[in-house]
């Protein structure tokens, strides 16, 4: 980041301030707002009167609008007739980790950059039991239609961030919603990154990520309130830029691991680009308290494209087999692996609630397909699907609940789950057995392929948590159990397979939050991982994995600034994780190259001007600190070296 762009970007803080002190309508308060929960729990009746909204007013009769005047709910709270209305959130809790991977705690392996490929660092059990498309590296930065916010506001609301990382690697996120009357809000989200390669960039705007996404949202309520519409498009182009890592120094002795910029990388003329759309709607009618029927539609599109150049270097990274050269001559010198994925569904049902029981029982229908042009003649990849499944809560008082919710897929597939929530225990099982993926099942690259007949995965999952809350501190000691079989992953051939026998995963932790004095917090998180049975080296999680953050927490000026400023420290330690193959944009397993153990430190402050945000990071405090040059995130792909990042949120409400 050079000294002009830093400058410009110092003078925009320092102008916001007086414009955040301009719209401020809420006078300080002596409670720590940077300990808030961002999910505050609102009445939505609290400032109705006979169906029309209040008009809100302070005590000189302005209107003052504010983060609690534009609220925002999301279309599984209304499913289960728990409508929960959010402020927007002005907590600088972990503000500093602004990109997706950093936002989860690093519990995600990626490839160094914003926008590379990742994968969980932990097993997860996936969301839908049937046929998935099975090209999840770029999930993460997908804003899906089910996940994203719909608002109830009453003014025009605008959300703005912008993050300007090291390196040139930028994001920028908009927000905008308005309401047409009480009833009826529409809105928009816009994303992009903007990702300069850190390894070998050899000009100033080389991005190795480009993503462009946006959606359009709207929610509308009858008169009566017995109908609800939400309705949501999303699209994501999300575009990399690949480098396939760094050419180890064993194949070419001038090549070197830790020079970033300087690194000679596999990869310059291959791109891969992941295309989403999505529309979905979620409505449902009112009959009575006890009973209510809804309809969900979900129609969704994902293309996915591999092209390489095969006259060029990158030859020397792909195998020389071009297996669909005999389909398409061309495919001798340059690679388009195609993969079209769609699909439609149709969830049915009915549901209600009942001296404090919420009910639902629904049907649902998928159909769809994965395309490729190079699948032989007559071979389809095709499913239809039918769910049956239900759900029941029950909420025995403020603190206590049980609840339970089963699907079923006919034949073969089924998820039954399971949860207790008390004041000091929290315990969830899930049993599943879903389907291997449509990539999984069937694949025809230029590089690899394959036609597998793999049987459904099943699992079981047991998951504890203890709350203990003392007076300055909070631990959540917890304990998951994992055990799952007919696993599905991709070998050291970097083909696909299916494990023989079972895994079983035992997985201890502990959340730690302890406030020192009034003004220092520490918070820190411990995760063990044992991993035992047959299949047990087909999962390449670490050992011990640690996130520990020490900082300053109080405000100052007479509380006109919020701050936090402190240290950052995230741990992993030595395991054999999975590599990345371009060719089919997959995570596989390796035994060659170690991701060594290596502490990673981070310096950030934190700040808070009544509702604008300012982060500011510098990256790797401890680099050339250590016995090691540097780090890994994945095999051939090494962290961050020193960066300083800045990024700034701010609100606008009227």
């Amino acid at each position: 980041m050079n000294k002009r762009l830093l400058c410009i970007l110092f003078l925009l803080c320092v102008g916001t301030i007086p414009f955040t002190f301009a719209q401020r309508t809420v006078p300080p308060t002596t409670q720590n707002p940077n300990q808030r929960r961002t999910g505050e729990v609102v009445d939505p009746e609290e400032n109705e009167e006979d169906g029309i909204r209040r008009t809100l007013l302070d005590d000189s009769t302005r209107m003052v609008y504010g983060p609690k005047t534009s609220l925002y709910f999301f279309e599984k709270d209304i499913k289960r007739n728990n409508l929960i209305l959010y402020p927007q959130d002005t907590a600088l809790n972990n503000f500093h980790n602004y990109d997706p991977v950093a936002k989860s705690n690093w519990k995600y392996q990626d490839l160094g950059n914003i926008g590379s490929a990742t994968k969980p660092m932990f097993y997860e059990i996936p969301d839908v039991i049937g046929t998935r498309a099975g090209f999840s590296v770029y999930d993460l930065y997908y804003h899906a239609p089910e996940d994203n916010k719909y608002f109830d506001t009453k003014s025009p609301f605008t959300e703005m961030s912008a993050f300007f990382g090291g390196g040139q690697r930028n994001m920028l996120d908009i927000a905008f919603a308005r309401n047409i009357n009480s009833r009826w809000n529409v809105g928009f989200d816009f994303h992009t990154i903007r990702a300069r390669k850190t390894l070998n960039p050899v000009a100033r705007d080389d991005n190795m990520v480009v993503q462009n996404s946006y959606s359009l949202h709207t929610n509308y309520r009858s008169e009566n309130g017995k109908y609800w519409l939400l309705g949501n498009f999303s699209r994501m182009l999300h575009k990399v830029n690949e480098i396939g890592g760094i050419i180890p120094p064993s194949v070419d002795s001038t090549s070197l691991y830790f020079t970033y910029e300087d690194a000679k990388v596999w990869l310059s003329n291959t791109q891969a680009s992941d295309l989403r759309q999505e529309y979905r709607f979620y409505h449902e009618y009112s009959i009575r308290d006890e009973l209510q029927i809804y309809h969900i539609f979900d129609q969704k599109n994902r293309d996915n494209t591999l092209s390489a150049a095969l006259t060029s270097s990158d030859s020397l990274f792909y195998p020389k087999t071009r297996f669909n050269a005999s389909r398409d001559s061309s495919q001798l010198d340059t690679t388009r692996n195609y993969n079209d994925f769609k699909e439609w569904g149709n969830e049915v049902g009915f549901k209600g609630s009942f001296k404090g029981f919420y009910y639902n029982a629904h049907a649902k229908f998928r159909a769809g397909r994965m395309k490729s042009p190079f699948y032989p003649d007559g071979e389809k990849n095709n499913f239809n699907e039918v769910y049956i499944g239900g759900e029941l809560i029950g909420k025995i008082s403020e603190n206590w609940s049980l609840s339970a919710d089963g699907e079923y897929l006919v034949p073969g597939a089924f998820r039954l789950h399971g949860l207790f929530v008390s004041p000091w225990l929290e315990v969830d099982y899930t049993k599943a057995v879903y389907k291997p993926t449509a990539m999984e099942q069937l694949y025809y690259g230029n590089h690899y392929q394959w036609d597998n007949d793999f049987d459904n995965v099943g699992v079981d999952q047991l998951r504890g948590v203890f709350k203990l809350n003392f007076n300055k501190i909070q631990l959540r000691p917890s304990l998951t159990i994992n055990r799952i079989n007919n696993y599905v992953y991709f070998n050291e051939k970097r083909i696909a397979e299916q494990a023989s026998g079972e895994a079983f995963m035992l997985i201890p932790g502990v959340k730690a939050s302890v406030r020192i004095g009034r003004k220092f917090q520490w918070d820190t998180e411990l995760i063990y991982t044992q991993i035992s049975g047959e299949s047990s080296d087909k999962f390449r999680i670490p050992e011990f994995y640690a996130n520990t953050k020490f900082y300053f927490d109080s405000p100052l000026f007479n509380d006109n600034v919020y701050v936090q400023i402190g240290l950052d420290i995230r741990y992993h330690s030595d395991y054999f994780a999975t590599a990345y193959s371009p060719a089919t944009q997959q995570f596989y397993l390796q035994n060659d190259f170690n991701v060594y153990a290596y502490p990673v430190a981070d310096v950030f402050l934190d700040f808070r001007i009544n509702r604008t945000r300012v982060l500011l990071k510098f990256n790797h405090l401890n680099s050339g600190l250590m016995q090691e040059e540097g780090y890994f995130v994945t095999p051939d792909y090494t962290g961050y070296k020193s960066f300083i990042d800045l990024g700034i949120t701010w609100y606008l409400f009227d």
